[in-house]
C-alpha cells in the first residue's frame, strides 16, 4: 500500500496505532523510511570518504528494511559504525548514507567489499542476489548478515554452502523469530519438555500487488520471501531428531498465499503452518502461535503477549512493543564480530543447509500440489 497516498486521517491513525505497536524510535523510522524510498536528488551529495577505523560494516541493498531497521538498530547501538554502502539505485544509497552519516556510498557492491576496512557485509538486496552479495563478499575474506532466504534455489545453496566451507569469515541469517524476546521463552521451555510437540502457526501477511517485485520468477515468491520465516522457528523447535520431514500442502488456485501446509517431523512432532493474505492490515503482519508438548501449553498473540502453562503453574509475559527479534540478531552479528564471540561453525553451517532446503521444498510441494519428504540431515565438511 502506498501509505504517502493515503488520506491525512488514514496516516494520522496509523501513525497513533504505530506508537503503541512499535514506540516512537521504531514509528518515527518506519514514516521516515516512506520518505527515504522516494527520494530524489537534482545533484547527488558529496562523499567525504573519509573512513574511521571503527566503521567495519559494510551494508549492500538500501531500502526499506535496511534504512529503517538494520542501519538504525546499528546506529543506535553503535553510533557511526557503517562505512560504505551500496544500492543499484544510487538516490537510494545517498539518501541512506546521508541520514546515518555513512562516508561512502555507491552503487557497485565491489566497491564495498574491496575495502579493507569493512569486515562484517549486511546483505538486504533483493532476494535473488542475496547468496550471489554473500559468496563475493565471503570471497573477499569478509563476515556476513544475510537477510532471508539466504538462497533461492538449490543451485545457489550449493555455491554458497561450498564458499562458506572453504572461507574465514562468519556467516549469520536473518530470520529474527527464534532471537526475539518471546522466541527464546518458547525455545527454552519446549527444550525442557519431553517428547513430540504440536505446533501451530497462523499468520496473516501484507497484500501485496500482483506486480510486486515479490513475484519476479526469480525472486521465489512469498514463500520464500515470507513464509520461510516461519518455517525456520519450526525447524529450530523440531531440534536435531527433526528429519526426515513430511511435508503436506493444502492449497486453492494460489501456490504461496492462503495456504497451510502440515509437516510430519521424524520424531513425531507435528506442526501446522497456515499463511494468508486477503486485504489490507492495519497493524502489519498478524501471528499467533500455539503449542503443546510434554506438560507445557504455549498460547503467543503476535510477539505482544505470551502464556504458558506447565501444571498448575501459569505464566504471562508481555512485551509494551512488538519485539519479532531484529533489533537482537542485528546486534547479535555485529558484537559477534567486534568482540570476536565464540561461533559454532559446524551448527551454524547445518542450519544455513537445512533451513534453506525445508523452504526450498516447502515451496516446491506448494507448486507441486502435493506430499514430499525431506531426507537426511545436510552434513557437509566445514573445513576452517
Amino acid at each position: 500500500m502506498d501509505y504517502l497516498g493515503q488520506p491525512l486521517g488514514f496516516k494520522i491513525r496509523k501513525i497513533l496505532r504505530y506508537l503503541t505497536l512499535y514506540g516512537f524510535n521504531r514509528t518515527y523510522y518506519k514514516a521516515l523510511g516512506q520518505l527515504h524510498l522516494r527520494r530524489t536528488y537534482d545533484q547527488i551529495p558529496r562523499q567525504t570518504k573519509t573512513m574511521k577505523p571503527t566503521q567495519i560494516v559494510g551494508l549492500i541493498g538500501c531500502g526499506n528494511y535496511a534504512f529503517t531497521t538494520i542501519a538504525n538498530f546499528l546506529t543506535r547501538k553503535y553510533g557511526p559504525i557503517i562505512g560504505g554502502c551500496m544500492d543499484i539505485d544510487i538516490n537510494r544509497a545517498a539518501s541512506l548514507a546521508e541520514h546515518f552519516r555513512v562516508p561512502v556510498f555507491t552503487t557497485q557492491a565491489d566497491d564495498i567489499f574491496a575495502n579493507d576496512t569493512i569486515k562484517l557485509v549486511y546483505i538486504a538486496s533483493n532476494h535473488a542476489t542475496h547468496a550471489e552479495y554473500a559468496i563475493a563478499a565471503l570471497e573477499r575474506g569478509k563476515h556476513v548478515y544475510i537477510e532471508k532466504p539466504h538462497v533461492v534455489s538449490a543451485e545457489q545453496l550449493a555455491r554458497l554452502s561450498e564458499t562458506m566451507a572453504g572461507a574465514p569469515g562468519k556467516v549469520f541469517l536473518g530470520f529474527n523469530r527464534p532471537g526475539s524476546r518471546f522466541g527464546r521463552i518458547i525455545t527454552s521451555c519446549l527444550d525442557r519438555e519431553q517428547g513430540p510437540g504440536m505446533y501451530s502457526f497462523f499468520v496473516v501477511g501484507h497484500d501485496l500487488n500482483p506486480d510486486h517485485w515479490y513475484y519476479d520468477a526469480q525472486e521465489g515468491g512469498r514463500i520464500l520471501g515470507n513464509v520461510c520465516h516461519w518455517t525456520d522457528f519450526i525447524l529450530r523447535l523440531a531440534g536435531h531428531n527433526a528429519i526426515p520431514i513430511t511435508i503436506t500442502p493444502t492449497r486453492a488456485e494460489k501456490t504461496d498465499t492462503d495456504i497451510a501446509v502440515t509437516y510430519t517431523f521424524g520424531d513425531g512432532t507435528i506442526a501446522v503452518l497456515t499463511f494468508s493474505a486477503k486485504g489490507h492490515t492495519f497493524e502489519g503482519v498478524k501471528e499467533r502461535f500455539n503449542a503443546h508438548k510434554g506438560n507445557c501449553l504455549i498460547t503467543m498473540r503476535d510477539f505482544k503477549t505470551l502464556r504458558i502453562d506447565i501444571g498448575s503453574r501459569r505464566e504471562r509475559w508481555y512485551n509494551l512493543h512488538l519485539d519479532h527479534g531484529h533489533r537482537h540478531n542485528i546486534i547479535a552479528a555485529a558484537d559477534n564480530v567486534l568482540h570476536d564471540l565464540p561461533y559454532d561453525r559446524r551448527t551454524q553451517f547445518e542450519h544455513l543447509r537445512n533451513t534453506a532446503r525445508l523452504f526450498l521444498k516447502t515451496k516446491e510441494a506448494l507448486e507441486r500440489n502435493q506430499q514430499l519428504t525431506l531426507t537426511d540431515h545436510a552434513h557437509t565438511n566445514v573445513c576452517r
